[in-house]
C-alpha cells in the first residue's frame, strides 16, 4: 500500500515514519508540510492512504481533502488533528474523510487502521 503522510510538524512526521516502517506492507511515498504541496503529490502519486494535518499552511487538510475526493473517491483519507472536537470531526467525516484521529488521544489507531487496510 502506497502512503501519503503530510503535517506541518515535523515532530508528527516523523513519529509516522516511525510507525509506518513497522508495517512491511506500507511504502510511504511523500511527507509533505502544506496543503498545496500535498493535493499536488496527491494527484500525481496517487497514494491508497493518507494520512493528513486538519490545520495546515496553504490548503487546510479538509481543504485538500474536498479536493482530490472530485479525482479519487477511493483512496483512505485519515485526518489528524490536535483538535479533536465534535465539531472539527463531524466537518471532517462530512467531508469525505474515513478517519478522523486526536493527536493527543488516539494517534495509536492510526498504525491499526493503516494495518487492517493493508490486510484487505
Amino acid at each position: 500500500m502506497k502512503v501519503l503522510i503530510a503535517d506541518d510538524s515535523v515532530l508528527i512526521l516523523e513519529r509516522l515514519r516511525q510507525m509506518l516502517c513497522l508495517n512491511s506492507q506500507v511504502e510511504l511515498v511523500g511527507s509533505y508540510h502544506n496543503g498545496n504541496e500535498t493535493l499536488e503529490a496527491l494527484k500525481v502519486l496517487k497514494p491508497d492512504i493518507a494520512i493528513v494535518d486538519i490545520k495546515m499552511p496553504g490548503l487546510t487538510g479538509l481543504e485538500v481533502l474536498k479536493e482530490i475526493r472530485k479525482e479519487n473517491s477511493s483512496l483512505k483519507f485519515i485526518i489528524l488533528t490536535f483538535h479533536a472536537t465534535g465539531y472539527h470531526r463531524e466537518m471532517a467525516l462530512n467531508s469525505g474523510a474515513d478517519y478522523f484521529f486526536s493527536k493527543v488521544d488516539d494517534f495509536e489507531k492510526v498504525s491499526q487502521v493503516i494495518t487492517e487496510l493493508t490486510m484487505i
